[in-house]
């Protein structure tokens, strides 16, 4: 028998990596002569990086960079196994952990660390960059991020703008001859699963930058000050440039990026999949364990065991879900033609024994999503 454990991390208490190993434990006991393949999963937010340089035998690097209010921060992110692919999370160098609560402030942080992991990735010979969006602590628009690959941003007297986004509202020109040159020849792949343009009422400003610290005064100011910016740039490359879903994405980050750089935006589980190319994992596969902190029937796109789940199902693989809690189990795995699917709040266990014992508590409910397993097999 062959299973593939390929599972996301239940947040604020297992790693991805966590998680798939336990899960191969229990399955272990019941299925001994088993082949089992661990691949932990992310869904190009936080993790994504750990996951996928484990699974393909990778490295970790470190950058120093600067972080998103201008201090000096030790960035982490990835080589992957062929040495030719780096993964970045963008939160390392630009996140809303790395700011305290009472200093956040999207009119001056920066998405310059960013750029500045690009770089380096760049130095180290990669040829295809995958940046996960998500979790920034900045509404930049992607400006900081840009002037640290080589755009310059002028003022109406020419002179370049090195400060922070409200300076944007002095934006005139912008020359972007002095980007990089490495840039051009190479992939980038922006995972990204949110569906907000850059500008209006489901835009950047208007849905995230509330959390980011920004009072209702200040959003409307950020706004008009994006809506000069996206507008130049577009002049500035000879067309209009369509304002599409993604663009919003960590703060007007998806819009910078793809502003100016051959990139694609696509969804964080497929670049991933696709990456680890993992349909050669499933190949005579009899089993396929996903899962991660909670699931329910009306799962948002993009997320992690349903990208796993399709890719099961197009290879006839049984699936097995296991999970910290399954909202509805029998509509889930109808939808999604699961097998069985199990919550550890759905079992025995409460929510504060599973944030206090996490292991012991996935421990068990995998032990018996094997023995059920096995007396589906035989």
């Amino acid at each position: 028998m062959k299973i593939v454990i390929a599972p996301d991390s239940f947040k604020e208490t297992l790693s991805a990596f966590e998680v798939a190993s336990t899960i191969e434990s229990s399955f272990q006991n019941v299925f001994p002569e088993a082949e089992i393949i661990k691949i932990p999963i992310a869904d190009g937010g936080e993790g994504t990086v750990e996951a996928m340089v484990r699974a393909t035998d990778g490295s970790f690097e470190f950058s120093e960079v600067e972080g998103p209010m201008g201090n000096i921060t030790s960035a982490k992110w990835g080589m992957l196994g062929n040495s030719k692919t780096a993964v970045i999370e963008i939160a390392e160098a630009c996140g809303l952990h790395l700011v305290q609560a009472n200093k956040r402030n999207p009119m001056t942080a920066s998405s310059f660390g960013v750029g500045q992991l690009v770089v380096a990735a760049l130095d180290k010979g990669a040829k295809k960059i995958i940046i996960g969006l998500g979790g920034s602590a900045t509404n930049d628009g992607g400006y900081g991020f840009l002037r640290a690959i080589g755009v310059q941003f002028l003022d109406s007297e020419g002179n370049e703008l090195n400060g922070h986004f409200e300076t944007l509202s002095l934006l005139s020109d912008i020359n972007f001859n002095h980007i990089d040159t490495r840039i051009k020849n190479t992939s980038i792949e922006i995972a990204c699963d949110v569906d907000n343009p850059l500008l209006g009422e489901k835009g950047a400003s208007k849905v995230f930058a509330a959390q980011k610290g920004a009072s209702n005064k200040m959003i409307e100011e950020l706004e008009s000050i994006m809506t000069n910016y996206y507008e130049i740039i577009s002049s500035q490359l000879g067309s209009q440039l369509n304002d599409r879903p993604g663009f919003g994405a960590a703060g007007g980050l998806g819009f910078g990026i793809s502003a100016f750089i051959n990139s694609e935006l696509k969804s964080g589980i497929n670049i991933v999949l696709e990456a680890l190319n993992f349909n050669q994992y499933l190949l005579d596969a009899d089993l396929v364990i996903t899962g991660e902190g909670r699931i329910d029937s009306q799962s948002k796109r993009g997320k992690a065991p349903i990208g796993v789940i399709k890719y099961a199902n197009q290879l006839n693989c049984k699936v097995i879900v296991i999970a910290g809690s399954v909202d509805d189990p029998k509509t889930f795995n109808q939808k999604f033609n699961v097998t069985n699917s199990y919550g550890i709040v759905n079992a025995k266990f409460s929510i504060e024994k599973a944030f206090e014992d996490p292991y012991g508590c996935l421990k068990s409910v995998s032990q018996k999503a094997a023995e059920d397993f096995k007396v589906l097999v035989t």
